[in-house]
This record gives C-alpha cells, structure tokens and sequence, in this order.
C-alpha cells in the first residue's frame, strides 16, 4: 500500500482563491479592506524571505499589506512602543511580530502585548484560552493548516484516536485542542513519553511536531492512518547544499500511511494561507460580521 500524498500548494491555493472573493465581500459590506502588519526584527535569511511570502500573498488577495522593519539591535521597549502604536492603528486588522525575536527581547512579553482581536498569530493567552474552552478565536495558522489538510483529504477525525507529537504552543497544544474539538481522542505525545513507538501504533491520525528530524518511522504507523507532517529540518545535502526534511521519514511511512504531507510542499504553504484566513476573520470580528456569512 502506498499512500496518497497530500498536497499542500494545492490545497492553499485553493483557500487564497475563496479568501480573495470573500475580501471582495468584505470590502462592499464595510467599505475598506482587511488590513495586515507583519513587524521583523533583525536580518534573518529566512524570516525575511518568510515576511516577503506573506507580504505577496496577502496583497494577492487583495488585502493592504504592510512591513515594519526593525534592525536587530532594537530594544524590548522600542519593540512593544511598535505594537502599542499597531494595536491603535484601526486600518490594521492583523498584527503579526514574525519569530524568532533577538535575545534581547522577551517574546513572550510581546505576544501578551499584542491585542487580541488582532493576534492574528493565535499565540495570546486570550486566544489561547478561548481556543481550549471551546469558543471561537483565532487560531494558532499552522493547528489551522493540519485541521483544513485532514478536513480535505477526508479523513474522519470524530471518533478517530490521534496523536500528537510535540507540546509547544505554537503547533502541539493547539492541534490538539482542534483535534478535541472534532471529536478525536487525542493523546499529546513528547520526550518523556514511554516507548512512543508504541502510542504511535495506535493512532488514526499522527500529527507530528517536535523538530527532530525524520524521527517518526514507517514502523510506528498504523496501516491506513492519517500522517501530517509539521517538521521543517534542515540538514546536509549533495554537494554542500542543504536540503529541508520533516520529522517523519517519509519513504518508510508512505508505504503504511493512508494519507501524508510531504516536506516540502505539505503543511508550510498551508501557513500563509490560513495567515490570510485569520486577517480577514479578525476584520470581520472587528465590523460585527459572521465570517461565514461572506
């Protein structure tokens, strides 16, 4: 058996195109765009080649895009003045702050600093809670991504057992409560769980999220079960390159899964993607609009 491979690209582009007619909507019923901000902090090659990726696609889907670029050596208290002025700002919907910050900043003090109707990232404890109470908030867009990977692949996740691998706030403990939320039986999963092989074997869903590279074996999965991908590693390559792999070792567990996301191309695009979808359910919160009505 040989599973199917999910593709991510496609399945993103697919939600840009229905979020692009529904800013259209947006724009007739409030009279202005969605607007999103992404602040970067520093000259990290990839946060930089991130924020241009966000800034592309969000003015492709006819939303206002804007960048703040601050150097590296910016202070925790020029940074919060930054998101104090943004939170003011009412053409701005979205406010994303893009990770890693330097050293020098506490980013935690900065995520809590960031209003939560803009918190486009999800990560407030606001959202936060309300995502594991149950009540509609936005969501953390990477948890979002898996949720609208399985939801198109058809996966039946009410009654199914998943798990998830890795307990961070950013992708582990949301995916989780979205998993719940659907009805799945989910059991979290990380560095101390006892023989995860095992707690893997048992899954219909394995969702996996901790940064170790192709750590999730062909061996661990159950035959038919549902693999997402999360993992971004990158490692040596040919000729001094390197080359991006995740944390399943995808030619092994191919040939058990039902479905799985490659890397690249599975879960990543899907980030953006549901980036735009929280901007424009953040402007609709803000008009007193139900999203789904657009």
């Amino acid at each position: 058996m040989t599973a199917v491979r999910i593709d991510g690209k496609a399945v993103a582009a697919e939600l840009r195109g229905e979020i692009a007619v529904k800013v259209k909507a947006f724009e007739a019923y409030a009279k202005r765009l969605p607007g999103l901000t992404v602040v970067l902090v520093g000259e990290d090659p990839a946060s930089e080649v991130y924020v241009r990726n966000k800034g592309v696609q969000t003015r492709e889907a006819g939303m206002v895009s804007n960048e703040i670029k601050l150097p590296g050596t910016t202070s925790q208290a020029e940074l919060l003045s930054v998101v104090a002025t943004l939170n003011a700002d009412k053409s701005v919907d979205g406010i994303l702050v893009q990770m890693p910050l330097p050293k020098q900043i506490d980013t935690q003090a900065i995520i809590e600093a960031i209003d939560p109707a803009k918190d486009v990232d999800g990560l407030h404890p606001a959202n936060a809670g309300k995502l594991n109470q149950g009540i509609a908030a936005l969501t953390p867009c990477t948890p979002l991504g898996c949720m609208i990977l399985l939801e198109k692949s058809g996966v039946q996740i009410a009654g199914a057992n998943a798990v998830v691998i890795g307990r961070s706030i950013l992708v582990g403990r949301p995916v989780a409560a979205l998993l719940l939320a659907a009805n799945a039986t989910v059991t979290i999963a990380h560095s101390r769980t006892r023989d995860l092989a095992a707690v893997c074997r048992q899954a219909d869903i394995v969702i996996a999220a901790v940064g170790k590279p192709e750590l999730v074996r062909g061996d661990w999965i159950k035959p038919g079960a549902a693999v997402i991908d999360v993992g971004i590693n990158r490692v040596a390559g040919e000729n001094g390159k390197t080359r991006l792999i995740g944390d399943v070792h995808y030619a092994s567990a191919e040939q058990v899964a039902g479905v799985i996301t490659p890397v690249p191309g599975g879960v990543g695009p899907m980030t953006i993607a549901c980036l735009l979808q929280n901007t424009l359910t953040a402007a609709c919160y803000r008009e007193k609009i139900d999203p789904k009505s657009l």
